[in-house]
């Protein structure tokens, strides 16, 4: 006998929702009632949904399932952000960092188990990949903190583990569902892609979702980035900056955030402050300078404070806005480029290392 697999409802944006009910041979508003009483109320049991016909509850129980990540780990750091640890049905893990600033409260949501892209200062980047989350992974992430914060959650930024571009599809479904009146109720100027830099996905990003975009930059010429970003060598400042300044065409309150973390003596010095103003000119930009965050086995320091204030004053006075971005969550390595879950790694660059480093290795 065929056993019916169950549909996950939290990996089902509005528009699928309603195809999902239209399926089941029943009106699609039931379809948005569900995804309210799932995102909304964070309600997981078909029966609590009381506006449901009983029938329908029924038909649901033998269809479908709301299945979210199960926290196994919850470790608050002494600034008042908190990481979980989400273990995923594969055995793999990811790491969700939620920043309280005031009253702003950002979530920092993983799109991938590892990340493929290899940035040579990224904790997450040593770890390998695995694979893709799927949209219930991502926005199960949301619904977790939603739940387990004391306070609403008012931004989100796809700058968790992995890249988001390289995850298109199920990435824009899950920030679609943190938009939705429905649901989550983020404007676009609240939830934040941040990308490595694939330039044709960032096209597509324009056509098909209204949200803020962030790139991690980290040099202002080929090749430097090549070294840092190896995205890069496929996709080169001269496809990227045009791409970006496209994103944010027709949009006067837009800017595109540059991500850029200070590495002592690589990318810090006032020549490559001038290099930076030459691109960034005619962009509409705004400048996060990163204090890099160290991790075991990293060849790189960070830059001297008053080398990044120099930097940051020496941008600043040609209109770049810039800003130095406040490590938070260090104490827990939940800081910018410490996030690494446990990833059983698919692109073995974790076994590779290993025998580099080791004294028959390569190295």
């Amino acid at each position: 006998m065929t056993v019916l697999q169950k549909i996950n409802l939290m990996d089902l944006d509005r528009e699928a929702m309603e195809a999902f009910f239209l399926g089941l041979g029943v009106k699609a508003f039931h379809g948005r009632n569900v995804l309210k009483w799932i995102h909304k109320h964070g309600v997981t049991e078909f029966d609590a949904m009381t506006d449901l016909p009983k029938s329908l509850r029924a038909l649901l129980r033998e269809r479908a399932e709301i299945r979210v990540p199960e926290i196994v780990f919850d470790q608050p750091a002494s600034d008042g952000t908190r990481k979980w640890l989400l273990e995923l049905d594969c055995g793999n893990r990811i790491e969700t960092v939620v920043i309280p600033d005031g009253e702003r409260t950002t979530l920092c949501v993983s799109s991938q188990v590892g990340c493929a892209l290899d940035c040579s200062f990224c904790s997450t980047a040593q770890q390998g990949f695995n694979r893709n989350l799927s949209v219930a992974e991502i926005i199960g992430q949301v619904w977790v903190a939603v739940r387990e914060m004391d306070r609403p959650l008012t931004n989100v930024v796809m700058m968790g583990m992995g890249e988001p571009l390289a995850n298109f599809d199920a990435v824009v479904s899950a920030m679609s569902l943190m938009q939705d009146d429905l649901t989550y109720m983020l404007s676009k100027y609240r939830v934040t892609l941040s990308t490595s830099g694939i330039v044709p996905a960032i096209r597509r990003l324009r056509e098909l979702s209204d949200v803020s975009l962030a790139v991690s930059l980290h040099a202002p010429n080929n090749e430097l980035r090549d070294q840092l970003v190896p995205i890069n060598s496929k996709y080169p400042l001269e496809m990227l900056i045009p791409a970006c300044r496209e994103f944010i065409r027709g949009d006067k309150r837009r800017k595109i955030t540059w991500e850029y973390v200070m590495l002592d003596g690589v990318n810090d010095s006032d020549r490559h402050a001038k290099q930076l103003i030459r691109l960034l000119e005619g962009t509409p930009s705004k400048l996060n300078l990163i204090p890099f965050n160290p991790f075991p086995g990293t060849c790189y320091r960070a830059s001297p404070g008053e080398r990044i204030d120099a930097f940051r004053q020496r941008v600043m006075r040609a209109g770049i806005i810039s800003m130095v971005r406040k490590t938070r969550g260090d104490d827990i390595d939940a800081a910018c480029g410490q996030l690494v879950g446990r990833v059983k790694d698919r692109s073995r660059r974790q076994l590779q290392r290993e025998i580099n480093l080791s004294p028959g290795g390569l190295a």
